[in-house]
């Protein structure tokens, strides 16, 4: 696995067994909830960051009450749906039953409960050391604003979340000039007792795309920047690599495999084929709980953080640099501190494994498009690894095969690569799709963390474990439904599906979903979505209770100890149970500490995916600036609610089309939620092809509408 440190395409991350990043499936569209647009709504203020705007349509005409927004619609919203670990897509609160018009009285109530009261939501708690409130609590009031002028005052303008105008105190020496078009983050609002804020810091201008991710980043509540205690005790101990009592495996052929843009190596691997026909595979991991100790800072800030957070081009990581780039990543032709997993399999199953701390050296560093020219056969690989990667090569191609019988989930999703200037500005991306070479280290680090989950069950060693339970048969049973309502072969259920059967079925969905959407050659955005929303929720706990989209009894995350706390904690657990230099996790802070974690990794996926959101829009205006905002784009349409569709064109960007600017009168939601049906009968459905054309797009935000151009039956 890999860290990106910064400025470059993309984020660079590995999966290693749940590491598919969800697409938008829902974008955001600059509209109120009264389904008018926001520039309709509210003034518009100069000033407040890019916002390219076509000529305004004609809309069609529909019934009265249609630009309401309608209910029954399919869920969106920030909550994280997981197939392969990271693989995650947004669910969220339903929309208020028709009619539904809250007034004083009904404050606090929750609409879509029918005005009932909504029973409190328990706090997550920040286990030990006085950690902050969990992620899922009420966000905060944006620091960020955007400065307009309004005579010859300063105003601060919010950008990203709940806010107000914000006066700026402009007297003092240590004032900032300030621009229009500036992004700054104030204080917190509690502190204007003067009715003034005063500038902390200028972020950026708001037509620069990496500015407004720095400013996103601060908005969120991200550091930025590590205390200098906790830099100065990574620097200290940055340099003490020792070989010591560890394994010496520095002879041993070892190399590294990860995207051209990766900055931070925490995983590298050695292969050969035994005499007696078996392969033996060595997993090495960067040996962060030897820098990292309990009772420490770092440890401290490490836990407080949880994990790394990737936006384009750049990081908030978990530990600082100079051990997440420096003493910690498997660099080529460096000694290195790792804990290494050496397993023979014959065939898919490991027969034999042992674990020990040890000492390597990297050979080579390999990228993942070299690999797969290597394996199209394009190139020829060099010794000494060249041998090596050809027996990891088959011992990823078993277990691949296995997976399939397990009954493991299906999917794959392309990840957006972004490009960028020296300036900051995005000047380019492409679709990063998952291939052979992504998929032999995915076994192989899948294999690692379910072997090293076998052994912390078998050991009753207290841990933290990935969980990934079984899908609600209610749920699964609505996925079939959809599939059907969609002409999509679906496989056969019985009338009463238990929760073993809904495992199978919907892994079989998912297979038959991906060979649809591969013949078809649409529909593999939107439709998938519709998969990943009848799983559970993947998450970490103190009990192993098994990954079913992985097809596994047991999982935990090893891996990627330089992103990932729940890792360190792995790493001290097993280490610990085979005596090898490690204290034994408490047990009983376990259990907080799961809750914890997983609430954090949310967060940093919601922010993942507003970054993304930002970023393709900056890129979507630069397009429209060069093509001419009535470009016509050929689009699919990757979710549908009552108020309209989510439309992904131009090779990836997606954005909301409003039902109100659809023709052929009243549009009605399916039962099944997977289709506008018009009274005409026409239909708009998932995975339909359709052209549209760029309304508006609202770059700070991350927002774009759009009008239809020609719709299919």
């Amino acid at each position: 696995m890999s860290n990106k440190s910064g400025g470059g395409k993309s984020r660079g991350r590995k999966r290693d067994g749940d590491g598919i990043k969800r697409k938008r499936g829902g974008g955001k569209a600059p509209t109120s909830r009264s389904g008018k647009p926001r520039s309709k709504v509210k003034t518009k203020v100069k000033g407040t960051g890019p916002v390219v705007e076509a000529t305004p349509k004609q809309s069609g005409k529909s019934k009265k009450g249609s630009k309401a927004v309608r209910s029954g619609g399919v869920e969106q919203g920030p909550v994280m749906l997981e197939v392969e670990d990271n693989q995650s897509v947004t669910r969220g609160r339903p929309k208020p039953p028709r009619g539904f018009k809250p007034d004083k009285k009904d404050r606090g109530k929750d609409p879509a409960r029918g005005g009932q009261k909504s029973p409190p939501k328990p706090p997550v708690k920040a286990p030990q050391r006085g950690l902050p409130a969990g992620p899922d609590s009420a966000p905060p009031i944006s620091r960020i604003g955007v400065i307009v002028k309004r005579g010859r005052k300063d105003t601060a303008e919010p950008i990203f979340g709940p806010g107000q105008r914000r006066p700026i105190d402009s007297g003092g020496r240590d004032q900032p000039r300030l621009r229009e078009g500036d992004l700054v983050l104030l204080p917190p609002l509690e502190r204007d007792r003067s009715g003034l804020a005063r500038v902390e810091r200028v972020v950026g201008r708001i037509e620069n795309a990496r500015d407004v991710l720095e400013a996103l980043m601060l908005d969120r509540g991200l550091s930025r920047e590590f205390p200098k205690a906790v830099e100065a005790e990574a620097e200290a101990v940055s340099s003490q690599i020792e070989a010591g009592d560890r394994t010496d495996l520095r002879d041993l052929t070892t190399f590294t495999i990860d995207p051209t843009s990766a900055r931070d190596f925490d995983d590298a691997i050695s292969a050969e084929l035994l005499p007696n026909g078996q392969s033996r595979v060595w997993v090495h991991i960067a040996d962060v709980s030897a820098f990292v100790r309990p009772g420490s800072k770092l440890d401290d800030e490490a836990r407080r953080r949880s994990t790394s957070v990737y936006v384009p081009g750049a990081v908030e990581p978990m530990i600082p640099h100079s051990l997440s780039s420096g003493a910690c990543s498997l660099l080529p032709g460096e000694d290195r501190l790792a804990v290494t997993i050496r397993m023979d399999f014959d065939g898919p199953d490991c027969v034999a494994s042992e674990v020990s701390r040890s000492i390597i050296r990297s050979d080579e560093r390999l990228d993942y498009d070299e690999v797969d020219r290597i394996l199209r056969g394009e190139v020829a690989a060099r010794e000494p690894w060249a041998t090596p990667l050809e027996v990891a090569r088959g011992v990823s191609l078993a277990l691949a095969a296995r997976r399939a019988e397990r009954h493991a989930l299906a999917i794959n999703r392309p990840e957006p690569e972004f490009i960028f200037d020296e300036e900051g500005n995005v000047t380019g991306w492409r679709q990063v799709e998952q291939t052979e070479s992504h998929r032999l280290i995915e076994m192989l680090m899948v294999a690692a963390n379910s072997e090293i989950a076998r052994i912390l069950v078998e050991r009753k060693a207290p841990a933290l474990h990935r969980v990934h339970e079984r899908p609600d048969p209610a749920k699964v049973e609505v996925l079939l439904n959809r599939l059907a309502s969609l002409d999509i072969p679906t496989p056969p259920a019985p009338k009463s599906m238990s929760p073993s059967d809904g495992v199978r079925i919907s892994a079989e969905a998912s297979v038959l979903v991906d060979h649809w959407t591969r013949k078809e050659n649409r529909g593999r955005l939107g439709i998938t979505t519709l998969v990943l929303r009848a799983l559970q929720q993947a998450r970490y706990d103190q009990d192993a209770l098994g990954h079913s989209g992985l097809g596994l009894e047991d999982y935990c995350h090893f891996t990627s100890p330089i992103r990932r706390y729940p890792d360190i904690v792995v790493h001290r657990a097993i280490l610990s149970s085979l005596g090898l230099g490690e204290d034994k996790p408490s047990a009983g802070a376990i259990g907080e500490l799961g809750e914890w974690t997983s609430a954090r990794e949310r967060e940093a996926m919601v922010i993942e995916r507003d970054a993304d959101d930002i970023v393709s829009c900056f890129l979507l205006a630069r397009e429209l600036s060069t093509a001419g905002s009535n470009t016509v784009f050929d689009g699919e349409i990757v979710g549908v609610i009552g108020a309209g569709l989510f439309v992904d064109f131009g090779g990836g960007f997606e954005g909301m089309l409003p039902v109100r600017r659809l023709k052929d009168g009243w549009w009605d939601l399916n039962e099944e939620q997977t289709m506008l049906i018009a009274d005409t009968g026409k239909r708009l459905r998932l995975g339909d092809q359709i052209k549209v054309e760029v309304g508006r797009v609202d770059c700070p935000r991350g927002r774009c509408d759009l009008y239809p151009v020609a719709a299919r039956d």
